[in-house]
């Protein structure tokens, strides 16, 4: 297939030849040359693709399609009716909140999950990483929802679920046993959560947390929102199991943001250890003083994602599935004014986060870096109106096309 018209990454007009998952090739469009009239829109052939086997870009710019590596799919309430924000501070009491309420909303969870993923994909996030709660009280009523979601959207995205203790694993008889199960019955990755300040006990549940890694052969997720000098106790244990059990390449730090505020040779030694080991880290880009050193990230060559976090849930009433959205927001919230930064924001967005997802794509090679639409490169893309990236993250249109391996799944905001 080919599609018509394009221009990767903001550059010169291309026409970029798509052989069944892959781009093959990527060929400068003759000044002047119009665009071809097909008759018909994405959609409207075999398997979502165009009838006539081209795609008429118009001019728009073409990117890879974004990666959302943060996201808590079991507990958004996107598409219903919105609620006053009754949740405490502190992770342990926003947890009970959630808890007290989740099963009374308008609809199920497993309805909720699938309608928030489509939202997502129609948006142009193909890659997706979603947390599901575990614990003593659901169960793996929650798990079981995200991967019904993965299931109805498994033609339009790729989805992995991590199965997230969001209670920790020592403060009620019988977590652990539940995290074991969410491995058993088919969860991508176990997941962690403030060792220190929710478990009180960081040797122990990140000898769990690791234990179960090794037994089922998946990375590891952990939530890390402990301050300052405990969050860094926290991550050098982490890095510490990393090392010794040769998981390089396995291990996500999600949050993190505590990690950050120490002296610069605290920071430098900090980067410098998570490039070695490869450990990557993921941002839902928050607002406030909590932001990530993402320049001296990227050139040092730790792998970034991006992510939604909560959508409009019982933790927070943001999110809208947009992560062109939360693009703008990582670039806002890091002060990104030249088109370089604001370009590595969207870089992070999209192949950031997929090198997270499938660790054989290389890191972002600093914030100039801007891989994806190669020929041999994964036909997962989005066209989108912008006269440049810059412009597409300010003005996030809604005028985008998305295809997944090679094939349309969504255009103009609707899945096909």
């Amino acid at each position: 297939m080919w599609i018509r018209d394009v221009r990767p990454w903001g550059g010169p007009a291309s026409d970029v030849r798509l052989e069944g998952e892959v781009v093959a090739e990527v060929r400068p469009r003759r000044t002047g040359e119009a665009a071809p009239q097909t008759g018909a829109g994405p959609g409207d052939g075999p398997d979502g693709a165009p009838a006539d086997g081209e795609l008429d870009g118009r001019g728009r710019l073409l990117l890879p399609a974004f990666s959302d590596v943060h996201v808590h799919l079991d507990s958004t309430r996107l598409g219903l009716p919105f609620r006053p924000h009754t949740g405490g501070p502190g992770v342990w009491t926003m947890m009970l909140n959630d808890r007290a309420h989740w099963r009374d909303a308008e609809v199920g969870v497993v309805e909720r999950a699938a309608h928030t993923l489509g939202l997502m994909v129609a948006r142009g996030a193909t890659r997706v990483r979603s947390f599901a709660q575990v614990d003593v009280d659901c169960g793996l009523e929650r798990l079981e929802a995200v991967l019904a979601a993965r299931e109805t959207h498994r033609d339009r995205a790729e989805v992995q679920v991590i199965a997230f203790p969001q209670a920790g694993l020592l403060r009620e008889e019988g977590s652990a046993r539940v995290l074991e199960d969410a491995l058993r019955a088919g969860a991508d990755v176990v997941g962690g959560i403030d060792p220190c300040s929710l478990d009180r006990d960081p040797v122990r549940h990140l000898d769990l947390v690791f234990d179960l890694a090794q037994r089922y052969a998946v990375p590891v997720d952990i939530h890390l929102h402990e301050p300052g000098d405990l969050g860094r106790f926290s991550a050098d244990l982490v890095c510490e199991r990393t090392e010794a059990l040769g998981m390089q390449g396995d291990v996500l730090i999600s949050h993190g943001y505590g990690l950050w505020d120490g002296t610069e040779s605290q920071t430098q030694g900090l980067v410098e250890r998570l490039a070695g080991l490869d450990i990557a880290t993921a941002t839902v880009a928050p607002g406030g003083r909590q932001t990530l050193p993402l320049t001296q990230l990227a050139e040092a060559g730790v792998r970034v994602g991006l992510g939604e976090d909560g959508q409009r849930d019982y933790w927070s009433p943001y999110g809208n599935g947009d992560i062109l959205d939360r693009t703008w927001q990582l670039a806002f919230t890091h002060g990104f004014r030249a088109d370089e930064l604001v370009e590595h924001a969207l870089a992070v967005a999209t192949r950031g986060g997929a090198s997270i997802m499938d660790r054989d794509l290389p890191r972002l090679a600093g914030t100039a870096d801007r891989p994806g639409l190669a020929p041999g490169d994964r036909a997962d893309l989005v066209l989108v109106a912008g006269e440049t990236p810059t412009s597409a993250v300010m003005d996030r249109p809604d005028d985008r096309t998305v295809l997944h391996r090679g094939r349309v799944v969504a255009d103009g905001l609707t899945l096909t």
